[in-house]
């Protein structure tokens, strides 16, 4: 199915506010509450939406260190690449991971309290997996954009 107009202001509105009642999202796509909810399940049902966040302050959680790592494997069979991914989905740490194309295989997001925690991580954590053959971490000094949302502008 392809998005109209009104459909991609709808996943506009509800990226930057997911708690939006429908009756306000109705109201700024210019549509009455019925036909926007039906829109709206419609988007839900057919994947557009996969779900409803609330999104955390990291400072506050005593996560603010944040770092990405890159991870080189011993090698890339398909076997060590699934172990790769199965041992990530286990660390709470690791905020993201994506198998990349490139000089390493996978590039890490991790979050830690601080760098004595991170060290713990790499040393008793990551270090212990023996698929990897050798990292290379870059520790975020400032973050200076970090958005949760798509951009509809170009995308559909």
């Amino acid at each position: 199915m392809s998005l109209d107009r009104i459909d991609r202001k709808i996943l506009e509105l509800l990226q930057q506010n997911g708690r939006l009642s429908n009756v306000k999202l109705a109201s700024k796509v210019g549509l009455s509450p019925t036909p926007c909810l039906d829109r709206v399940r419609r988007l839900e049902r057919e994947g557009y939406i996969l779900g409803y966040v609330a999104l955390a302050d990291a400072r506050k959680l005593n996560a603010s260190t944040m770092a990405f790592i890159q991870v080189l494997l011993t090698n890339t069979s398909t076997a060590n690449l699934r172990e790769f991914s199965r041992e990530m989905m286990s660390l709470p740490e690791v905020e993201s991971c994506h198998m990349v194309a490139g000089g390493f295989d996978f590039l890490l997001k991790i979050r830690c309290s601080d760098m004595q925690d991170y060290q713990r991580f790499l040393g008793e954590k990551l270090a212990m997996i023996p698929l990897i053959d050798q990292t290379h971490t870059y520790v975020v000094i400032e973050e200076v954009k970090s958005e949760t949302a798509i951009s509809l502008a170009k995308l559909v």
